[in-house]
């Protein structure tokens, strides 16, 4: 089936596109609009006299565009058919093997992976940062701690949530998992206990485990965190630290209120144990609603991991630590961490660097776009998964990436491998168990296109009727590599 984009709906995605000169602002929101999905792979563009006039141009700037866009392979002419969008060296170029092992097929739907593309504003991003590169060419190039000029935005970012902050408190990594890799060798010995909700993100934990370890389990009810089993377990283990997903728990989407942080901070204070949170989706409140403070408001000694890749896009690949002030440890904490930091790396990418302190210097116009388009992606998901299972139950979640959906049998696994045999890839529950179990459970993120959500379902309801149809067994899945 060949799919089209209307003239006018075209014209409300471009709209505001730099006119100096015309032809060339439109060729840049459209190669972004196919770069990041928003126009399909393979759609039909309006003919060039109908863009023109929803417009308001001439259709020489039209045509020109989309010269351009053909040029850098961004689209494709047809003769007789029109002009379709396309991506650079077709779309098998960018599935990861790694990712997507074994899977050649362009029709692929990949939600096992929660991240999108790049929202409007990233490309621009980078081509600006290239211009204040040349100032660091003449020397060595290795920052350990990161940019100053990036440890001051994020300490910025940290002042205007309420929570104070000093550059120096800032450590940038590449990627919030290696914060925690290197968190994790600095503050981890074999046999150190660490708090760790159940379901979780697996990779935050498999660096903990693969430090030494010893991990305690703290089970989290899809609607709520049982703070009093949680102060009970922490009475009875005694861990050294803990890790904490309060804003967007993942899988879960659960949020923890302010008085939630206040009364598990308290538990933590009680026993000595040490808070690592993690706030990589914290910036990803779709519903308008105020966040509740950082949760090192209410434990003065907690260690705090930041991330870019949800807030702006997985390929700017930066994470950040933020220690405690002086006052409550924290510079014997950036030591041990800048130990165990130079047997990991030397420092993240400069280019890079100096494109994340651009777009904390100025966040809203990125953010929106982003967060927009998450929200639509939402609904569209939580529509689809309605209609074609209703025999799930689920909870949205006011943010963050997905859905944490209970089936009605332990049969998530089972799905996901039938699903993964019509070409929808997704992470069943016990891959977010620390002690097995959960095959109640499916992650459905929602940062695919609506249109490939809404294909998404209809083959998780196929394929879950499938599975009811032959009757429960057991089943291999392909492993498969999660990386948010």
């Amino acid at each position: 089936m060949t799919r089209s984009i209307s003239p006018a709906r075209l014209a409300g995605l471009v709209d505001g596109f730099h006119r100096a000169p015309a032809y060339l602002g439109l060729a840049e929101s459209l190669t972004l609009l196919i770069g990041d999905g928003r126009i399909p792979w393979r759609t039909r563009l309006p003919s060039e006299r109908d863009l023109a006039t929803a417009l308001g141009v001439s259709r020489t700037t039209v045509t020109r565009a989309y010269a351009a866009l053909v040029e850098s392979g961004y689209a494709e002419a047809r003769r007789g058919a029109g002009t379709f969008s396309k991506v650079p060296g077709g779309r098998r170029r960018v599935h990861d093997r790694a990712l997507l092992p074994g899977h050649d097929s362009n029709d692929v739907i990949d939600l096992n992976c929660a991240a999108g593309s790049a929202p409007p504003g990233i490309a621009a991003a980078y081509a600006e940062a290239a211009t204040d590169l040349p100032a660091y060419l003449g020397g060595h190039g290795y920052f350990p701690a990161g940019l100053p000029r990036l440890q001051e935005a994020i300490a910025a970012t940290y002042d205007a949530r309420g929570l104070p902050t000093r550059p120096e408190q800032i450590m940038v990594t590449p990627g919030a998992l290696s914060a925690a890799a290197i968190l994790a060798q600095a503050l981890t010995r074999p046999g150190t206990r660490v708090l760790v909700d159940s379901p979780v993100y697996p990779n935050a934990v498999d660096a903990l485990r693969h430090a030494g370890a010893r991990l305690v389990v703290s089970p989290v009810a899809p609607e709520a965190w049982d703070l009093a089993a949680i102060a009970a377990t922490l009475r009875q283990t005694r861990p050294s630290l803990a890790y904490v997903i309060a804003d967007f728990q993942n899988p879960t989407g659960l949020v923890m209120s302010a008085a939630e942080r206040a009364t598990l901070a308290d538990s933590l204070a009680r026993t000595g144990t040490v808070a690592v949170v993690d706030e990589a989706h914290q910036a990803l409140e779709l519903d308008g609603a105020a966040m509740p403070p950082p949760f090192a408001a209410f434990a003065p000694d907690a260690i705090t991991l930041g991330s870019a890749s949800k807030a702006f896009w997985g390929g700017l690949r930066l994470g950040w630590i933020r220690v405690p002030p002086p006052t409550s440890g924290g510079a014997a904490v950036m030591t041990e961490l800048t130990g165990a930091r130079v047997r990991l790396d030397l420092g993240a990418p400069v280019l890079e660097q100096l494109v994340l302190a651009r777009l904390l210097a100025h966040p809203e116009a990125v953010l929106t776009a982003h967060r927009e388009r998450l929200r639509e992606q939402r609904a569209a998901l939580a529509a689809a998964v309605a209609e074609q299972l209703p025999e799930w139950a689920f909870r949205l979640p006011s943010g963050g990436l997905c859905l944490w959906c209970r089936l009605p049998l332990p049969v998530a696994t089972e799905v996901a491998a039938e699903a993964e045999q019509r070409g929808v890839v997704t992470a069943p529950g016990p891959v977010f168990a620390v002690e097995g179990g959960l095959d109640h459970f499916l992650r459905i993120p929602w940062t695919r296109p609506a249109e490939e959500l809404a294909r998404a379902a209809r083959v998780l309801g196929e394929s879950w009727r499938a599975v009811l149809a032959r009757g429960a067994g057991r089943v291999r899945r392909t492993p498969r590599v999660i990386v948010a």
